[in-house]
């Protein structure tokens, strides 16, 4: 079979940023099939015990991590799924149930309308409405006065799309509370909820009080291989687990997956406040290296950033920031920004990345930042 442009150009980022010395964050791309097998056996022994039987259908360390995941968030139950679109499908047609309202208010930039190629609609037959269009959580008045019922009002924290945007503790109860006047359940996606505690200054447990329920992601803060958790009332998760199945989530065997969750949970999970913390380090370096460099414009969004993740504007095409971002990390063993993406609205010639500080990042000073912007610049042109 023909190799493609992309998949030469996928290969030569793949191998710069796996050669890069220095990065801000380690994806799971940069890893070959081998390593990431063998960092899971090696691995996987220190979270649950190996000398099980295999899972099957759920039945062993599958469960265990159901059982973890509940009580990190306060819940009643959870069930594990392979995917957060088909949990967050089964989750939202439960409630529709419930509620006997199949319309679910969201955001138009939540990873359902964005992401999932209007599933909520055609798979399981769900009408979704819009309290707000700004780059931003509803607010509590969004809610409360929006001229059309609904049954559920999903959230999603941080919102990704926005910048990894989140509202304020106070601007968030206000909101439930809008929610429960209007006979509405709440449903938080919480993909990246794991950490969100640093800026509402809450632990997991009070952040998930707040909602009927709450759907997580292991592979996106994380590091596991795949797979999410549906957490709420013991009713909601049994019946959840009866879609699950019609859905077809019901996976033979989901060991591999269900280890690498384990495994982050006991090693990514205590580290990400620190990684929010430095995070805002690198943000403001960076700032501060686009405005001491060439670059006609730039945007550092949020400032300071609400996660360990936020994004960074620039007025260039995508495949000039692309090449720059690859051949700074060919050259110099220094990967600052990944992949670049056309901005959704506005003016051609303006494109984002968003930038993700993990274990690695925390090597980086404010010094190291500016360096890297400037030398990222210079290769602009």
């Amino acid at each position: 079979m023909a190799v493609t442009d992309e998949q030469k150009q996928r290969h030569r980022r793949l191998t710069a940023w796996k050669r890069s010395r220095k990065v801000l964050a380690r994806a799971s791309a940069d890893h070959t099939l081998g390593e990431r097998l063998a960092a899971l056996a090696a691995d996987a022994g220190s979270v649950h015990d190996l000398d099980e039987w295999t899972d099957v259908y759920g039945d062993g360390v599958v469960a265990e991590v159901e059982r973890r995941t509940a009580d990190l968030l306060g819940m009643e139950a959870a069930a594990f799924f392979p995917t957060g679109t088909m949990a967050q499908q089964v989750a939202l047609r439960c409630w529709a149930g419930r509620t006997g309202n199949p319309v679910v208010a969201l955001h138009p930039l939540s990873h359902p309308e964005m992401h999932e190629g209007g599933a909520l609609t055609s798979v399981s037959g769900l009408r979704t409405v819009h309290p707000t269009s700004a780059p931003r959580s509803p607010t509590a008045e969004e809610v409360r006065d929006f001229p059309e019922p609904f049954g559920t009002l999903m959230l999603e924290l941080p919102l990704r799309d926005a910048g990894f945007v989140l509202p304020s503790w106070e601007e968030l109860e206000a909101v439930v509370a809008a929610a429960r006047e209007r006979d509405a359940v709440v449903h938080l996606d919480g993909a990246r909820l794991w950490e969100c505690g640093p800026h509402f200054g809450r632990g997991l447990p009070e952040i998930a009080a707040l909602a009927d329920s709450v759907y997580v992601s292991f592979y996106k803060s994380l590091d596991g291989l795949s797979g999410a958790v549906l957490a709420g009332p013991e009713s909601l998760v049994d019946e959840a687990r009866t879609w699950r199945h019609r859905y077809g989530g019901q996976v033979f065997q989901q060991y591999p997956a269900a280890l690498s969750a384990l495994l982050g949970l006991e090693r990514e999970l205590p580290r990400l406040p620190e990684y929010v913390a430095h995070a805002k380090v690198v943000a403001g370096a960076m700032a501060e290296g686009f405005a001491d460099s060439a670059a006609p414009w730039f945007r550092v969004h949020p400032e300071p950033p609400h996660t360990h993740q936020f994004q960074v504007w620039l007025p260039y095409g995508t495949r000039e920031l692309d090449e720059a971002s690859v051949r700074q990390a060919e050259d110099t063993g220094v990967t600052l920004f990944r992949r670049w993406l056309a901005g959704p609205a506005g003016p051609p010639g303006v494109s984002y990345t968003e930038v993700t500080v993990a274990a690695p990042g925390l090597e980086w000073t404010a010094g190291d930042v500016r360096e890297a912007v400037a030398e990222f610049v210079r290769r602009l042109g």
